[in-house]
């Protein structure tokens, strides 16, 4: 008997699958170290942008908008929110009720991303413009925001309840450009790879992208 994704799956999913993978293996190093783990998530957001360029390349398969929500799930809802508790437990460890607080924000993080992949698998991904906050957009900047050294457990969990609603918002953002894409592409490799002081400032300049994409872009970015 032969796999029944054989000859149903294409190269893109493939790459699809992978960015789960790097996802659980994210969530997995977030109890081990959580900047190690914020690079994985990166890594994953790489994989992610991938898969959209080996599809357009090679065709693309029924299954590849299901696989996609699916796989960002792990990677851009489960994985940056136990990233946060991770840092909430480490500074709070002692302080029960914020512990459960900054728990209750990132499973509410998680629903946020779940829900809006939903609708964008519904309503969006045929499309080049897609309605609030891309949920790799949100980990990236919680993850990027981890790299600079911005651990501060009420931070980060303010930064994950706003992410959570800008998910389920009614903001609309373009798809970025091929080249800007790649630019930002480059950016978040040298900050996965790249360690010290040099690593520190291409995630500074990471975090610096995605936030001017996030407030500037719905507004200023579709000329």
């Amino acid at each position: 008997m032969r796999p029944r994704f054989v000859g149903r799956l294409g190269p893109a999913d493939v790459v699809t699958a992978g960015n789960a993978a790097l996802g659980f293996v994210a969530a997995v190093l977030t109890a081990v170290d959580v900047h190690l783990a914020a690079k994985v998530i990166l890594l994953a957001a790489m994989a992610d942008g991938l898969d959209g360029v080996v599809a357009r390349r090679y065709g693309g398969t029924d299954a590849g908008p299901y696989l996609d929500s699916l796989a960002d799930v792990a990677s851009f809802g489960v994985a940056p929110a136990l990233l946060v508790v991770a840092v909430v437990r480490e500074m709070w460890g002692f302080d029960r009720v914020r512990v459960v607080a900054g728990v209750g924000v990132a499973a509410l993080f998680v629903a946020a991303a779940v829900v809006r992949l939903a609708l964008y698998t519904a309503y969006d991904s045929g499309s080049d413009e897609t309605v609030g906050v891309p949920t790799t957009l949100a980990a990236t900047i919680l993850s990027a925001g981890v790299l600079v050294g911005f651990v501060e457990p009420m931070l980060l969990v303010g930064l994950s309840a706003v992410m959570a609603a800008l998910m389920l918002s009614d903001v609309t953002y373009p798809d970025l450009h091929a080249q800007d894409a790649l630019v930002m592409g480059v950016v978040q490799g040298l900050a996965i790879v790249c360690s010290g002081t040099l690593g520190e400032g291409f995630s500074f300049g990471l975090l610096f992208l995605a936030l001017g994409y996030l407030f500037l872009g719905p507004r200023f970015y579709w000329a």
